[in-house]
This record gives structure tokens, sequence and C-alpha cells, in this order.
């Protein structure tokens, strides 16, 4: 219990924007593994920050810029009881590809814009992240928040940080893909490895294994972390609880809470107070 009120994670959200900024600290292991649908910027603050993604350990410290790309698979962890604390932006997909296409090579606005890097120790680029990030946390008006962020998306724009995915095309990979289309189509149905490997007419074992070695996770952990971004979603935009957990295929209210809670470490009730004015529903 000492170590659960160590840690804390605090949440805002930008009406305009739309950009969500988290401040967090945590001691002990913070996250386990899962992804978001968003780009994440961020800089650790304090301590040193350790996690797993692309198959590597990174070790992120004080003035480290961090970066995660849509469906990134990453975990958290402290190294020491001292623990860590960091602040981060949330950035959709839609904003990143629009801020930084005009501002690299032509042609990337066809393909999707990918890190080059998890990390970089780069004092202007943390500069500018943590500016953006004052601007968005403390609702400066809109001309000093859009000046921030410009200026963060020319810091990006000045390094080498991105490349394109050239994925592999293979008959793996589409069979993958039709996996996780399934799953999304299917979602509210609770649907079973059978029943899915028979959809796609493969033996359910080999699925399992090719799903989790595309998506770094097995099906059925891979669906719920979509519910959960896709509870993020609905939730910010003031859809009761209960009716996100209904929509989502979620048991019931509780159930979507212990899982939104556990990725979170926000009740869906308080998740939602930072992104609306609505009065809490819990």
């Amino acid at each position: 219990m000492k170590q659960a009120r160590q840690n804390w994670v605090d949440l805002r959200h930008d009406p305009l924007s739309g950009i969500e900024t988290i401040r967090a600290h945590f001691t002990g292991h913070a996250y386990d593994p899962h992804w978001h649908d968003s780009y994440l910027i961020g800089v650790t603050e304090q301590g040193v920050q350790q996690f797993h993604s692309r198959r590597k350990q990174h070790q992120s410290r004080p003035g480290t810029v961090f970066m995660l790309e849509p469906e990134e698979l990453h975990d958290g962890d402290a190294i020491n009881a001292q623990g860590f604390t960091y602040r981060m932006l949330y950035l959709s997909q839609q904003q990143v590809e629009q801020q930084l296409s005009p501002l690299i090579e032509q042609g990337t606005q066809q393909r999707e814009l990918s890190f080059a890097a998890t990390l970089r120790d780069d004092q202007q680029l943390a500069y500018a992240v943590w500016h953006a990030f004052e601007a968005l946390w403390h609702n400066h008006p809109e001309i000093i928040k859009d000046a921030a962020l410009d200026r963060l998306f020319v810091q990006l724009s000045q390094h080498p940080l991105w490349h394109h995915r050239n994925e592999i095309i293979n008959k793996d990979a589409v069979l993958a893909q039709q996996a996780r289309e399934w799953l999304i189509a299917h979602h509210a149905e609770n649907p079973g490895l059978q029943t899915m490997a028979q959809a796609l007419n493969i033996d359910r074992f080999r699925l399992s294994r090719l799903f989790q070695a595309h998506w770094g996770l097995p099906p059925h952990a891979w669906l719920v972390q979509w519910r959960l971004c896709q509870a993020r979603q609905q939730l910010a935009k003031g859809q009761p609880p209960v009716d996100v957990a209904a929509a989502l295929g979620f048991a019931d209210q509780s159930h979507l809470g212990r899982w939104f809670k556990r990725a979170c470490h926000l009740t869906p009730s308080r998740y939602q107070l930072a992104c609306t004015n609505l009065p809490d529903l819990a």
C-alpha cells in the first residue's frame, strides 16, 4: 500500500487541440506491456525510466526525450526506490502527419511516419517538448500554445528522427492484418480463438503464434488494448462509462473500470473529468 501512494498520475486535456498532457511519477513497476493509438513524445524529469520497446531495453534519464509510435508495445519500471517522473504529450496521428509532412521531404503524406529512434539526447528538442507541455498544461492563450507546438514540430523536423515503414508484405503479414481486422469487426461479441481461426481458415495454434509474432501480444491481450484505446476516445467525448463498456464488449462498467485503472492508473470517471466538464459519473 505504501508504494501505491507514492505513485501518481495527473492528466489534462486541451479542449481545442484535443492533445492530452500527462505528468506522472512511479516507483517500482509502472506499466505492463501495452500500446496507444497516439504518438507519445515526452521528457524524463527525474530518475531513470526503464522500459522495453522494439525488442530492446531503454533507459531514459533526466532531460532525455522519449518517443513512441501508435501501437508500439512498451512497458515501464523504475530501477531504484527513488522512482521516476516524466511529462508527456499524446499527439494524434492526424496532428503529427499534418504538422510534419510539410516540413520534411516530399511524399511523406502518402506513407506512415515512424520514429527512427526511441530516445534522443537533444537539449533543444527537450526544451521544445517541455515548453509545449507547459503551454498546454497551464492552458496558456492559444497563440502561445500554437507557437510552442510549432516550435516542437520544427525541432522534430530538423533531426533525422523519421523514417518510413517499409513492411515486408508476405502471406503471414497479410493474414496477421486480416486477423486484426476480424477482431475489430467482432470485438463486441467476445470471440474465441477457435471461432476466429475457423473464419480465417487457419489452425488456431498457428494463428496465435503468427498474431503474437506480428503484433507483439496474443489476440485476446491485443483486443483488450484496442478496446481501451477506443474507451479513451469515447470517454473523452463524454460518453457515459456504462455505455462505453457495453459498446466495446466489456462485461459491465466495473469490468471496464478494472482494466482502465490497470492500464491508465486512472478510473474512467476521473479520466473523463480531465477531458470534459461533465459531472463525476462514478
